[in-house]
């Protein structure tokens, strides 16, 4: 077996991302703490929700 036989078969090509995609992406970059949740029906992403938390110091925090 050559190796620029199996190189070529093993290098993908430009992939298209989808759109829902990007926005999860935004939203946990520039999320500290929090959770961000996919609402999935019928195999399509049909929501997504964002729950950001505000942590305060405590006065054992150093």
């Amino acid at each position: 077996m050559s190796s620029a036989a199996s190189s070529s078969s093993d290098t993908p090509g430009p992939v298209s991302l989808p759109d829902w995609l990007a926005i999860v992406r935004a939203k946990v970059e520039s999320l500290r703490f929090g959770v961000v949740q996919i609402v999935v029906h019928d195999g399509k992403v049909t929501q997504i929700e964002r729950t950001e938390k505000t942590r305060l110091g405590g006065a054992s925090a150093p």
